[in-house]
């Protein structure tokens, strides 16, 4: 299969969207649209492309409000682990007060660690990385040697842990146990900002190094 990733900065806090394409049949997994439903619809049908699932890193504000517009268009099935569903729907947990907000949504299909989700002809492994929020995942796509980690793991940082159902031990295990393990030229997609690779996250980064 011939698989590329792009991806799309939305919202107020910049949050990255990840879209994984099958360009041989232009059908697509979206992770964590965080904002701006409208835009990434567009942008779909301007492009052709097939949308397939919504996969969903944790359930934050800024990772799920783009949601509504893409179940309109499409009736797509929105994807979480068992223990973040009660996150996304609620917005005490959720954070959304943090803007004036009052969101609340509900996942289709609940994920555990380990299990292999099969959407647009990829092989998508979910990877339990709690910490963050008590359900956090990562989700590692073996065709393209890559790993979209939500705000579990930045580029020379790590999510906050100051929010409801964080913790900061619990993340460094995640990462050590989890991301760590993976190959050092593994590329990692964070929720915000730029890319990197677990090789240079064990080597520089000053939380998990």
């Amino acid at each position: 299969m011939n698989f590329e990733i792009q991806s799309m900065v939305l919202g107020m806090v910049g949050t990255n969207c990840y879209l994984l394409i099958n360009k041989d049949t232009k059908e697509t997994v979206i992770f964590d649209p965080g904002a701006q439903g409208d835009k990434i619809v567009r942008y779909l049908q301007r492009e052709e492309l097939i949308p397939k699932a919504i996969l969903l890193t944790h359930g934050h504000f800024d990772h799920i409000m783009g949601i509504p517009p893409l179940k309109e268009a499409y009736d797509l099935p929105v994807y979480i682990h068992r223990q973040e569903e009660a996150v996304m729907e609620s917005p005490q947990l959720n954070s959304c007060a943090m803007i004036g907000a009052n969101v609340s949504y509900k996942a289709d299909r609940l994920v555990e660690d380990g299990d292999v989700i099969r959407e647009a002809g990829a092989d998508i492994q979910v990877l339990f990385t709690p910490g963050h929020t008590q359900g956090g995942v990562s989700y590692y796509i073996e065709a393209l040697h890559t790993v979209v980690c939500g705000d579990t793991l930045f580029e020379g940082s790590v999510g906050r842990t100051d929010l409801p159902t964080g913790s900061m031990g619990t993340l460094v295990r995640s990462i050590r146990e989890k991301l760590f393990v993976l190959e050092d030229d593994v590329t990692v997609l964070p929720g915000h900002g730029g890319a990197t690779t677990i090789g240079w996250e064990k080597k520089y980064n000053p939380f998990v190094s």
